[in-house]
């Protein structure tokens, strides 16, 4: 026989390879039972190549998206830090305009600031007086007919400082002294006096001091009077409340 001539596979190497092409095709197809056998006839270098390009892009997905976070958290930061910067301008614009219609009343708020003062100066200095004149003449009513006051010592509270209190407990509260004397023509009725003398406004208490008869007969007589806030004259509003 011919060397040329053609051998035909014997009946038992064609089962074989049958049980071979099948068994690659289920390991091919994950083991899945009754599939459609498929088998991967291209190199193994292909598959790997098609594996890297498939990360590559997922890769690259990737990275365009932190990009673009990161383009829009600039972005953001950006229009923030615009927006502040305009809000920082109008507010010093504002300020500026009110320093210049503030510069228009200077003149006035000079004004009002040195009535204010005078105003303070007013009520710090009329704080403690009292209408001298209007309470001595109010004494001298209460009198009996005839006495005259002819006297008088005044030692009365300064605004700067507290008025000296008695140490003693049975006499109230003070803001002046008043000393006077009066002459009456006859035998004064010392305890009428004070009773007269109570009914002042402001008097605190009254302690009745030397009886002198003069050579023509008349009486000389010397009181001391305490006297209390209630006589102030409060001239200005809103002294009552200071």
């Amino acid at each position: 026989m011919s060397s040329h001539a053609l051998v035909m596979p014997r009946s038992s190497d064609r089962g074989e390879a049958r049980r071979t092409a099948r068994a690659v095709a289920v390991v091919k197809g994950g083991g899945a039972l009754g599939g459609e056998p498929r088998v991967s006839l291209l190199p193994t270098e292909v598959n790997d190549v098609a594996k890297a390009r498939a990360a590559r892009r997922r890769l690259g997905v990737g990275v365009v998206f932190v990009l673009l976070v990161v383009l829009a958290g600039v972005g953001g930061a950006y229009y923030l830090s615009m927006t502040a910067e305009a809000e920082l301008a109008s507010a010093r614009s504002n300020q500026t305009s009110l320093l210049a219609q503030e510069a228009q009343f200077s003149d006035l708020k000079a004004a009002k600031v040195g009535i204010a003062t005078i105003e303070a100066g007013q009520y710090v200095g009329a704080s403690t007086e009292i209408d001298w004149t209007a309470y001595l003449e109010s004494l001298q009513a209460t009198l009996p007919d005839g006495v005259l006051i002819t006297n008088v010592a005044i030692d009365s509270a300064s605004p700067f400082m507290d008025y000296a209190q008695s140490s003693s407990p049975l006499e109230g509260s003070r803001v002046a002294t008043l000393l006077f004397t009066a002459t009456s023509p006859g035998l004064p009725s010392i305890p009428s006096w004070l009773d007269g003398l109570a009914t002042l406004k402001g008097f605190a208490d009254a302690v009745p001091g030397s009886v002198n008869v003069e050579g023509d007969g008349t009486y000389v007589v010397n009181i001391t009077m305490h006297i209390n806030s209630d006589a102030f004259a409060l001239r200005f509003p809103g002294e009552d409340k200071k």
